[in-house]
């Protein structure tokens, strides 16, 4: 069930979510968020800059009512679980801005005045790195 992936800053997304409220897949097939993922490599493609983050995908993040789901981690670093997203360039560019921020960060905690706009509202959880929890 587990698959080994390289340690370091990373957005988990959540293959399987759906597109839509209205549909699981687009005429093609491919769901929501195979759709964000490839949107995020487009976006990494133009922008050097937020290419050194890991896109990894993976079947169900289990947040089925807030699809597109990511997850946002770094080693030691908080982590965050964020959905409600469309599977466009625009969530794709706020979710890797974001997590170049996060990985930035000391700890993974980014003042909420830097955050992307397309970030905002669409938190979920946040999860304490292993062998920590958060203060």
């Amino acid at each position: 069930m587990l698959r080994a992936v390289e340690p370091g800053p990373s957005v988990v997304v959540c293959s399987t979510c759906r597109l839509s409220a209205e549909a699981r897949e687009d005429e093609g097939g491919r769901r929501g968020g195979t759709l964000l993922a490839d949107a995020m490599r487009q976006v990494q493609s133009a922008e050097p800059a937020l290419g050194h983050i890991a896109i990894q995908e993976m079947p169900c993040l289990f947040a089925c009512q807030r699809y597109c789901a990511v997850h946002i981690r770094a080693p030691g670093r908080v982590g965050y679980v964020l959905g409600d997203f469309t599977p466009d360039e625009a969530s794709a560019r706020a979710v890797l801005e974001y997590t170049a921020l996060h990985m930035q960060s000391e700890e993974g905690v980014v003042p909420y005045g830097q955050w992307p706009q397309g970030v905002k509202g669409h938190f979920i959880t946040r999860t304490p790195p292993e062998g920590f929890v958060c203060t």
